[in-house]
């Protein structure tokens, strides 16, 4: 790294990004924390030997440029999650 670029942890790992290439979203602080959340829910999943489905979907959901999940977003990754016996309850990073 040099002072043009910088690491940016990600949810399928760490990147050095140019800051040309960085665009901000102007998140507020507790949607930053929550998306550092998602971000690190989904690192988890990720990262366990998944099936071809499941790792599509947590790409998608990796993609998304909101600091939330909807509500079947949520659901679905806390199956996920279970299903892979990463949690018993997870926290909630959705709105309704």
């Amino acid at each position: 790294m040099n002072d043009f670029s910088c690491a940016v942890k990600t949810w399928d790992g760490v990147y050095t990004v140019g800051l040309q290439h960085l665009k901000s979203y102007n998140y507020l602080p507790a949607e930053c924390e929550q998306m550092q959340v998602i971000c690190d829910r989904l690192g988890r999943v990720y990262s366990s030997g998944l099936e071809e489905s499941v790792q599509k979907f947590l790409e998608m959901l990796g993609k998304l440029n909101r600091p939330y999940l909807t509500t079947v977003e949520e659901k679905l990754l806390s199956l996920i999650e279970r299903e892979y016996r990463l949690i018993d309850q997870s926290p909630q990073t959705h709105r309704q």
